[in-house]
């Protein structure tokens, strides 16, 4: 074999973090990757949408301000200067992940890999050996064949939409998952008329029956288009049917479609090298293994999960598969999908960890659940006003107790559920969690709240 032990094809979360816990461990490692460092999450996704986001509730908050006792005039916004502050706060970051590659030994070189087989990938114009192989080619847009979508330039996906040279007045977003309510979030409060036209009867599918309305509520200015079906596109009119069958349409200066990711499976060799996959993704096993022995995939392109933090934990779990010899057939780090916490960063937020109501009644499960709002957080209404759109939700095992699920809808939602994550992680009971001590006043005390009114 070559000078390196493993080589990633792929940097985005899963391969530069594969790339970190292999470098540390001791391995020669090469990370291929043929477009900046990072990924999408960190260069036209997760970091980005957030920097935005962030701008923009600086914004509402200044427009709000009065009822807290801060009073500014004339408050507006400079789009320009917002996206100077994002593509600042990118070229930073990805500038110390270069760093921290460098730092664990990492080999990191800009170039497209191809897979010929079982520890042999072409790049930069030779063949590179390595007894491991981990994929992390990750994922990207669907654009699916709606009519007068191609080549229209009044349509564009969400890295079409985080560089837009101006603010449009008129946004209709075509579809109502994570994406669509980010970006719906994020230009209606600065202003632009918003539309999502959704197929489905609710937003965000994966979300609690109960919580889903939570957050749809909390999005003031946005109008939302329900089971809706989108039939064509003409120039910036969008066309669609309704539930009962009438024809309808939007009007608007652009159109994102936010309709969900696809794995990148295809162009880089793994038809060729037999690796068994499909348009869903690449099948592997517990410890992120395929098919082919000594080729490990990681991250959006299994299909399994397209969130960055799963492609965090499959990193490590592969990495620890592969410093431990790749052979072990019990014992070892396992990647487990029920403790794995989501968020939506829109305004509200949103996020939740482990099971919904419907998905534990879906497995014969029967549950104990409480939902409260956050108003029972005094620092919640401090902080939002008593009129802020907010909510927790935890759902037991109505047999043993056993915590299955926690879910949020408000202001901090993605910084407080990742103890809801370490309360299913560790398998904790109703009665476990009641003598968890939160500190007071804080926001995530809901949680604590919502476990004692379960009994």
């Amino acid at each position: 074999m070559g000078k390196h032990d493993v080589i990633i094809l792929g940097g985005g979360p899963g391969g530069y973090l594969a790339a970190e816990r292999l470098g540390h461990g001791g391995k020669k490692v090469l990370l291929l990757e043929k477009a900046d460092l990072g990924g999408t999450c960190l260069n036209v996704g997760c970091i980005p949408t957030k920097t935005l986001l962030n701008s923009a509730k600086h914004y509402i908050h200044a427009q709000e301000g009065a009822k807290f006792g801060v009073t500014a005039d004339k408050v507006s916004y400079d789009w320009t200067a917002m996206q100077a502050w994002k593509t600042e706060v990118v070229e930073k970051l990805r500038g110390a992940l270069a760093l921290t590659e460098k730092k664990n030994g990492v080999e990191v070189l800009s170039a497209e890999g191809r897979l010929l087989g079982p520890g042999r990938i072409e790049a930069g114009g030779e063949v590179h050996e390595a007894p491991a192989v981990v994929v992390a080619t990750g994922s990207s847009p669907v654009m699916p064949p709606i009519p007068g979508a191609a080549g229209n330039p009044r349509v564009v996906d969400s890295t079409g939409l985080l560089s837009t040279a101006s603010v449009p007045r008129r946004l209709c977003v075509i579809g109502g998952g994570v994406i669509g309510v980010e970006f719906a979030s994020l230009f209606s409060a600065l202003g632009s008329n918003v539309e999502i036209v959704e197929m489905l009867d609710e937003i965000v599918p994966f979300m609690d029956k109960e919580q889903a309305p939570v957050l749809r509520r909390g999005m003031k200015t946005v109008v939302f288009r329900l089971g809706c079906r989108v039939e064509r596109i003409e120039d910036g009119t969008v066309f669609y049917r309704t539930k009962e069958g009438a024809e309808a349409r939007v009007e608007a200066d652009l159109v994102l479609m936010a309709v969900g990711r696809r794995p990148n499976v295809e162009d880089w060799g793994a038809k060729e090298a037999g690796l068994d996959f499909s348009p869903k993704g690449i099948a592997v096993d517990e410890r992120m293994r395929t098919n082919l022995p000594g080729v490990w995939a990681v991250g959006d392109v299994t299909g399994k999960s397209l969130l960055a933090q799963t492609a965090y934990r499959m990193a490590e779990v592969a990495a620890a598969d592969i410093l431990a010899g790749g052979g072990a057939a019990k014992g070892g780090q396992v990647m487990r999908y029920d403790a794995v916490p989501w968020a939506v960063y829109g305004i509200p937020e949103a996020a939740g960890v482990g099971l919904t109501e419907q998905e534990a009644l879906s497995r014969g499960v029967a549950v104990r659940k409480a939902m409260l709002p956050l108003r029972v957080s005094g620092r919640f209404c401090a902080e939002n006003g008593f009129s802020a759109q907010g909510s927790v939700k935890v759902v037991a095992d109505a047999a043993n107790g056993r915590i299955l699920g926690v879910h949020v809808v408000g202001a901090y939602a993605s910084e407080m559920i990742w103890g809801g994550a370490v309360l299913i992680e560790q398998e904790l009971r109703i009665q476990d969690a009641k003598q968890v001590v939160f500190p007071h006043p804080t926001v995530c005390e809901a949680i604590r709240d919502a476990v004692w009114a379960i009994e």
